[in-house]
């Protein structure tokens, strides 16, 4: 269950990420699939108000 969460997650921001920033690199794609919930979680906050996707992630 948690893992199916985590995946979803991960979908998630990606999508976000891609209609705002572009297209992610497959670096930040394993980075996102790497991270847990509450990392993924904090990320997802942080995309609504970024000027970049270096912003979101850090």
């Amino acid at each position: 269950m948690q893992q199916g969460m985590q995946q979803g997650g991960a979908a998630i921001l990606l999508r976000l990420i891609e209609r705002r920033f572009g297209p992610p690199s497959d670096q930040v794609r394993e980075r996102i699939s790497q991270a847990d919930p509450k990392t993924l979680l904090q990320w997802s906050d942080r995309i609504l108000e970024a000027k970049s996707l270096d912003e979101v992630l850090h």
